[in-house]
């Protein structure tokens, strides 16, 4: 591939799919409909839906996702075997432009100990899948899992077959993050020079994140001829995660005299996103994280302070404005009508299906309006998580709570919740509010399930911000995260606690570990 002057760089982004497969970020089908479209409005080039042979819920996300995105490439993963590619197929065929990702193991280790075979069937089968996919579409991309581990010699071979095979973009991915900067993009450099037909392909990264590497890994591809880049909102994804795409594309808008290549990513969006992401996942982002950390732009020191106040540039290398830190501004109040809400929920990426959803989120919009005086954008994304999405049925709802607290008493806990509709009241008591409030729904539920994590976190600034809780519930092998939101941290743990038991008895979010790049 010959490399102009500002090649176009292709943000791929696996969110919905590698970013899942992190224990107990699992969504569900309207969650990640609400994700793409985002991703779609930043402006994202190929949107990996998911591994549509996963399960009944992946396939009906992948489909969902592709009917409703148009701008954006719609893609599915597929291990290289007939079953795993006619259900991708099918999930993408009603997509306005649709992509399998094909792949199979390739370093020494995983043929021999995972997948048993020998390097010539693994060729062979490789070249086989991509010419099943081209049945189904033009665009086809095939990775070689464990790619950093595999010989140099196998992979020019097979890549150069899958490339004749009809695969239009070559993803050699650092799937266990063991890769460094020199060698992973020098390894890019090897193959794209030692094999015939490279020019025929794009080149992809796709980087873990376990020695801190991804975003590094990734950009030292791109300097050696890579025009894809795999990665994640927030960095999410099993283990470490992945290669971050805030950072990833940050640092070549940032970088414009460095890098040779420029992106189509609208970034007003990206600070938007991530919180999207955070929301829905549970998985809060980091103070201190790049790009789209609450510290990202701060400045305590004085000589930064007072360096910023005199030129902003002295000791800020990008705009926070241009990643969308701007559209957290106070926009709403207790005042605020339908349309104004509805239209900033627009803005947001978030539509509803119908009027009455919409009128269950604007109620609850008015009772927070009445406890806290400022709305932000993150308060309306947790409004809308906190309103249970309709593919998940609600056998527990929480009504009403009373708790008392006494230094040198017990907390205890007294709950009105309907289960099934049905009115049931409990209590408890607990080393705290919560505990006895957890407690307290137990005697109700008869879960069975262990409590893995429990994580509070304020939405925005200040004593009167909503709570924003995750709780992490594991029964008999299924991972799921309940998510609460409430001005009332306990109201908001017992939420989150029975947005957990909901998800267990669906099984909308039973989280099983897949294999993947």
């Amino acid at each position: 591939m010959n490399a102009s002057a500002k090649d176009k760089l292709v943000i791929f982004d696996t969110t919905l799919r590698d970013g899942e497969q992190s224990p107990g970020a699992s969504m569900t089908k309207e969650e990640k409909i609400r994700i793409a479209k985002m991703l779609e409005k930043m402006r994202v080039d190929v949107i990996e839906a998911g591994f549509a042979i996963a399960s009944p819920g992946d396939f009906e996300a992948v489909k969902a996702v592709a009917e409703v995105v148009k701008d954006s490439t719609i893609c599915s993963l597929a291990r290289a075997v007939r079953p795993d590619i006619e259900r991708a197929g099918e999930a993408l065929k009603n997509a306005n432009s649709g992509r399998i990702h094909t792949f199979i193991a390739t370093s020494p280790i995983h043929m021999k100990y995972k997948l048993q075979m020998e390097p010539d069937q693994v060729l062979e089968q490789a070249v086989n899948a991509v010419k099943m996919a081209r049945n189904f579409t033009d665009n086809v991309e095939f990775s070689l899992e464990d790619g950093s581990r595999t010989e140099p010699e196998f992979m020019y071979r097979i890549v150069e077959a899958v490339i004749n095979a009809g695969a239009g973009t070559i993803n050699i991915p650092d799937t266990v993050g063991y890769g460094t900067p020199e060698e992973y993009g020098q390894m890019f450099g090897n193959v794209i020079t030692n094999v015939p037909n490279s020019d025929k392909a794009i080149f992809s990264t796709h980087c873990h994140n376990d020695l801190g590497l991804a975003v590094a890994n990734s950009l030292s591809a791109v300097m050696n001829g890579v025009r894809q880049v795999e990665c994640t909102i927030n960095g999410l994804g099993e283990r470490a995660g992945n290669a971050s795409l805030e950072e990833v594309v940050m640092a070549v808008n940032t970088r414009k005299d460095f890098y040779p290549v420029t992106t189509g990513i609208d970034t007003s969006h990206i600070v938007p996103t991530s919180r999207l992401v955070a929301s829905v996942t549970g998985f809060p982002v980091q103070p201190n994280k790049a790009i789209v950390g609450a510290n990202a732009f701060a400045h305590e020191s004085g000589i930064h302070q007072d360096g910023v106040l005199k030129h902003r540039e002295t000791y800020e290398i990008m705009r926070a404005e241009d990643v969308g830190w701007n559209t957290n501004k106070l926009v709403l109040g207790k005042h605020s009508g339908r349309a104004a809400v509805k239209a900033r929920f627009e803005e947001l990426g978030i539509t509803f299906e119908s009027s009455e959803d919409f009128q269950t989120v604007f109620t609850n919009f008015k009772d927070l309006a009445d406890k806290k005086h400022e709305i932000f954008d993150e308060d309306l994304q947790a409004l809308v998580s906190d309103s249970r999405p309709q593919d998940v049925q609600e056998t527990y709802q929480f009504d009403s709570m009373e708790v008392a607290c006494k230094t040198g008493q017990k907390p205890k806990a007294d709950l009105v919740l309907k289960v099934n509709g049905a009115e049931q009241r409990c209590s408890a008591e607990g080393s705290g509010p919560v505990d006895a409030a957890f407690k307290a729904i137990e005697q109700v539920a008869k879960s069975q399930a262990e409590l893995i994590l429990y994580s509070v976190n304020a939405i925005t600034e200040g004593t009167e911000a909503q709570g924003d809780v995750t709780v992490r519930l594991e029964r008999d092998g299924q991972l799921v995260n309940g998510v609460g939101a409430d001005t009332d941290i306990v109201a908001a743990s017992a939420k989150a606690y029975l947005h957990a038991l909901n998800l267990l008895e669906s099984g909308d979010k039973a989280h099983p570990q897949r294999d993947g790049v």
